[in-house]
């Protein structure tokens, strides 16, 4: 959870300029995308209400049964935490980076399943570290991360008339369960906040941010990080771009950083960025494989203290 999570409205400098160029962008191609898309035609404004009306279901009617949340519109993110809905879904990630003497390796598995809009999650990850000491020998640690039990869920939903706009917030909850090796000492709970929008047939934005607060001893002992990170995917269908055996091609930008709040370091950020695309293939059976690849870079100096590159792969099934 510390090296995957989440966005701020607060953002500002490069961040927040990187963030409204890109919003400005697909805003923009979004825009021309859905003007010349002849499927969303136009419904008269009292029957369009009607329909909006009787979507309505959940508590005082937040939610809306036309949205695509949890219909696998949203592609699944790497660095930042996933937010849309999942029925049935099994995955296996493995992130390699590199640093200034030091680098990791992080293999991670997980499983989710939904309830409705409810969805649960179970991740375990296993880490190896290795640096450089000043003797020219290497240190080596290794060991399960925290085991993650999360749960999520929408809490509100709009989506236009036309169905150009369609944007889910919920909230979500993450606790690590520390499992004593040499990287995993403190348990940690991150209570999150998260809104999926999707702008006409093609654009995705993810946005999501947490409170991190760690407990127990050791240096790392009380800290407490505000986690932050959005999501950008474009789907490429199989009718516009061929390619064999696959469905869906979508190429996918992430920002990805926390900020320190309390310790030794109050106000320390970190933000990385990923240049990533995911295959969504074809089914086997019951089974669509979900296939990604992403090229992971620090933004920002405190990004650069921790690595100078990374490669990111996902293997996921939905089922």
């Amino acid at each position: 959870m510390e090296a995957r999570t989440i966005f701020t409205v607060g953002l500002f400098g490069v961040r927040g300029k990187i963030l409204a160029l890109l919003c400005g962008l697909f805003a923009a191609i979004s825009a021309a995308d859905s003007q010349a898309d002849s499927s969303l035609e136009s419904v008269p404004s009292t029957l369009s209400s009607a329909l909006s009306q009787s979507s309505r279901y959940g508590l005082f009617d937040l939610l809306d049964s036309r949205s695509v949340y949890g219909q696998g519109v949203f592609p699944e993110p790497f660095l930042v935490d996933d937010s849309d809905g999942e029925s049935n879904e099994a995955r296996l990630d493995w992130f390699h980076a590199e640093g200034q003497d030091q680098g990791s390796d992080v293999v991670t598995a997980e499983v989710e399943k939904g309830f409705g809009p409810l969805t649960l999650e179970l991740e375990v990850p296993y880490e190896l570290d290795h640096s450089l000491n000043a003797n020219g020998t290497h240190s080596y640690a290794q060991g399960f991360d925290n085991i993650n039990p999360g749960a999520r869920c929408p809490f509100y939903q709009f989506v236009s008339n036309d169905g150009l706009i369609d944007n889910s917030v919920g909230a979500a909850i993450e606790v690590g369960i520390p499992t004593d090796s040499p990287l995993s000492k403190n348990t940690e709970v991150v209570p999150k906040l998260f809104d999926d929008l999707a702008i006409g047939r093609h654009f995705t934005i993810q946005t999501i941010e947490g409170y991190s607060q760690l407990f127990g001893g050791g240096p790392d002992g009380n800290l407490e990080t505000f986690e932050y990170g959005f999501v950008f995917g474009y789907s490429i269908e199989h009718k516009i771009l061929p390619i064999p055996h696959v469905e869906e091609l979508i190429p996918v930008f992430e920002l990805q950083g926390y900020t320190e709040l309390n310790k030794d370091q109050p106000g320390h950020n970190s933000l990385l960025g990923n240049i990533a695309f995911r295959l969504n293939m074809d089914n086997i059976g019951p089974v669509q494989p979900k296939l990604g690849l992403g090229y992971v870079f620090p933004i920002d100096q405190g990004a650069r203290q921790e690595l100078h590159w990374g490669i990111y792969t996902s293997l996921v099934f939905e089922y």
